[in-house]
């Protein structure tokens, strides 16, 4: 008897003291979940602060689309900071945390906003702010906030943590219908679903067996006993017997140590719904904006409906994969809410007539190129914050996401023609393209576009992709040029110095080269000014040799970006790699006055209260003299206005600008970079396989910088280039360059070195 009683209690003392045991361990370790207390954090990105100004290109609907990256809600009357209402013509908006309390601010557009929101992949309207109104009285310019571009997770998932809170009752209801109806009433797990389980079971009713996980049992596979167990979310969510007894006996343990309310908020934030490109979709709020474009305080009902159906079965379901099912699942779930009696019966009728809408580009509007940059940047700049750190960590980023939405519109049309131009040569593939925009004063990345889509390739050819700059190397020709002349004491090299353009070949190192104009279209003698406007290659071969290749090289060298060329005389013509960051980089001292300005995505990082930014040793390096820089940008200024980069005028750029088409070998690949004293974009367009686009910079890319800058700038007033010392004028005949007489039908102001301004006068019209 003693020993039958023994075997009887020995397997419940097992059992108890198991359950003991994995109720102390899993106690203490939800506790630190709960509390925050993680062994690793994950930074949260921002993108520099939204401003919104008269004049400014920004659409009703695209202020409406910023409002929903910065998590504001849509209301039918904005009363509270971080809400706003749009009316025929107007948005109000009540800006957060401004100092200003909650007063609400009023933006004039110049043409009415249209009630319905127009598609997506249709040209955005011309309309821009007329006004920004606050308390009746126009104000310059608002600050809304900065916003939230992405969380960095392990194994690329995209999360948005929200507070329970924030969180609309048509997205808490939509779940609570179809995944746990009785959640505020059951300790964990559902008796009742699992006893009609088991009956429907042994009845052999299959059709009305149903999943008997209830929320909390769902939080407990996907988030706590991957954590904790060191199972893959994989084997946590394998069927054993082991595996969902301790699965129900955590959704016990943690029923016991958080509140409904935690719960629930910790799942809708971690509940898996499906795959963007390389991303992992997790949580409904991110789920809301890569859905749908919204913050989750706006979505509608049918919104909603659509992400609880995808709980279900992510891929099977995705609405961008498989709208049809998609379609049909939220339907269902608009069906159970009624029946619960979350929303009335006319309520799920309408929704389910509302056609099943995503944004396709979703994912491209938060900035994925330059989060990925960004991420390996804090890796290997702050590898302490992404490892052992636990204190919260935000990442301020320098990141203009109204520019950024611009440089993807513009990448977008410009591949589009570029597609369309191929198609009639009968090309084959389709040709990539890079954006990357900077501020020259400080070299922070505004805007950063690394490819056509990033669903189907995370390659950022801004940053790696190395190709020849062909043309867009010109500049730092003629700057050698003049450095050597002034280092020379020579005073008749100038702009407006002749150089023979005609066919020429040069033998260098055992080998015998032979370079051509674009088009074999040669001018004779021309200006420097006029062989850069025109990209004029022997020109600019016969200027390289006169200031020696080494000089070319080593000017190059200092600027510290990519390889150094090889000293021959193809250097001139660009014949060597690098990327558009590197020539990005490269291009600042010509706004700067021969400073250069080191790239920075990065404004601030923070763990917990503290600053942890580290500063850059040495941020700026002078490369040239100003007076010399200052004549390049000069006649750059020239290609916009007359040579090959004029086409910016005819698409409607109008500010004062500078800037270089680049063309390289056989048409391989397209540039354009230009610049304003506040705004520089370089814009490359190619194959990644290294195969001839066929198109010039000025066909290819320079539409691309066009637009995006037009756009970028619209609103802003046209600023000119600073004259450093050292700089004199004189009024010249272009055509002969002389000093101009009272007979020239043609004169311009030309800048001169001190000293070197021509001292005849013009003999061409007696």
């Amino acid at each position: 008897m003693q020993v039958a009683v023994v075997l009887l209690l020995t397997p419940v003392a097992l059992a108890c003291f198991a359950a003991g045991y994995y109720y102390v361990r899993y106690a203490r370790l939800i506790d630190q979940q709960l509390h925050g207390e993680r062994q690793r954090v994950f930074p949260r990105i921002f993108g520099r602060p939204l401003e919104v100004r008269a004049g400014q290109a920004l659409t009703s609907d695209q202020l409406i689309d910023r409002l929903n990256d910065l998590g504001y809600a849509e209301r039918g009357t904005a009363t509270k900071p971080g809400e706003f209402a749009r009316s025929t013509g107007t948005v109000d908006v009540v800006p957060r945390g401004d100092g200003a309390g909650g007063a609400p601010v009023r933006v004039v557009f110049e043409r009415p906003a249209t009630a319905a929101r127009p598609s997506r992949r249709a040209p955005a309207p011309a309309d821009h702010i007329l006004q920004v109104q606050r308390g009746g009285s126009s104000v310059p310019v608002m600050s809304l906030g900065a916003p939230l571009l992405s969380s960095i997770v392990s194994d690329r998932a995209k999360v948005r943590p929200v507070a329970l809170s924030t969180v609309p009752p048509q997205m808490v209801n939509a779940v609570l219908a179809i995944e746990d109806r009785r959640y505020y009433y059951h300790p964990g797990i559902d008796p009742i679903r699992m006893t009609g389980a088991i009956v429907y079971n042994v009845i052999g009713d299959s059709s009305r067996i149903s999943a008997t996980s209830t929320i909390t049992q769902q939080l407990v596979r996907n988030v706590f006993l991957p954590q904790f167990e060191g199972w893959t979310v994989q084997s946590a969510r394998e069927r054993s017997s082991r595996r969902k007894l301790i699965e129900m006996w955590v959704s016990l343990v943690l029923s016991r140590r958080a509140t409904k309310d935690e719960i629930l908020e910790m799942y809708l934030n971690d509940v898996p719904l499906g795959q963007r490109g390389s991303f992992a979709i997790v949580g409904v709020s991110e789920a809301a904006r890569l859905f749908f474009g919204k913050d989750v305080s706006n979505l509608t009902i049918a919104e909603a409906a659509t992400i609880a159906g995808v709980i279900q079965s992510p891929s099977a379901l995705s609405p961008f994969n498989n709208p049809t099912r998609c379609r049909d699942r939220r339907n269902v779930v608009l069906r159970a809410m009624a029946d619960a009696g979350f929303i009335t019966t006319a309520q799920a009728d309408a929704s389910v007539k509302e056609p099943l809408t995503v944004v396709q580009r979703a994912l491209e509007a938060e900035a994925p190129y330059f989060v990925d940059y960004v991420s390996q940047a804090l890796t290997d700049g702050y590898p302490g914050l992404t490892t052992t750190d636990t204190q919260p960590v935000d990442v301020y980023t320098t990141l203009d996401l109204h520019l950024q939405r611009l440089a993807q519109d513009a990448v977008r049309d410009g591949l589009t023609k570029v597609d369309a131009l191929l198609a009639r040569r009968k090309r084959k593939g389709k040709a990539e393209a890079a954006l990357l925009a900077i501020d020259p004063r400080t070299g922070e990345i505004l805007a950063m576009v690394g490819g056509r889509s990033y669903n189907q390739s995370q390659y950022n050819r801004a940053v790696v992709a190395k190709r020849q700059p062909g043309s867009t190397f010109k500049p730092f020709v003629y700057l050698t040029a003049f450095e050597q002349a002034v280092l020379n004491g020579e005073t008749d090299v100038t702009p407006e110095t002749r150089i023979d353009d005609s066919p020429t070949t040069w033998q260098y190192d055992d080998q015998v080269w032979t370079p051509h104009n674009y088009e074999e279209d040669y001018a004779g003698l021309v200006s420097m000014r006029q062989a850069l406007a025109h990209s004029r290659n022997i020109a600019t071969v016969k200027v390289a040799e006169r200031a020696g290749y080494e000089n070319v090289v080593e000017l190059w060298r200092r600027l510290a970006v990519g390889d150094p060329p090889k000293p021959f005389p193809s250097i001139a013509l660009g014949v060597f790699e690098a990327t558009p960051y590197d020539i990005a980089t490269a291009y600042t001292i010509f706004p700067n006055l021969g400073l250069e300005r080191r790239l920075t995505p990065l404004l601030k990082v923070t763990s917990g209260a503290e600053d942890v930014t580290k500063r850059p040793k040495q941020a700026t390096v002078q490369i040239a003299r100003p007076d010399t820089t200052y004549l390049v940008t000069d006649m750059l200024r020239s290609v916009i206005n007359t040579g090959t980069g004029a086409g910016a005028r005819t698409a409607g750029f109008t500010l004062d600008a500078g800037g270089k088409t680049g063309t390289t070998n056989d048409l391989r690949d397209a540039w354009f970079t230009g610049f304003t004293p506040e705004l520089l974009t370089v814009v490359w367009v190619g194959f990644d396989d290294n195969q001839p686009v066929g198109l010039s910079g000025a066909q290819a890319a320079l539409p691309i910088w066009s637009q995006f800058m037009t756009r970028a700038l619209a609103g802003h007033e046209s600023v000119s280039f600073t004259v450093p010392s050292g700089i004199t004028y004189a009024t010249i005949d272009p055509e002969s360059g002389k000093l101009a007489t009272p007979r020239c039908p043609k004169t311009s102001e030309a800048p001169f070195l001190e000293g070197t301004a021509p001292g005849i006068t013009c003999d061409l019209h007696p």
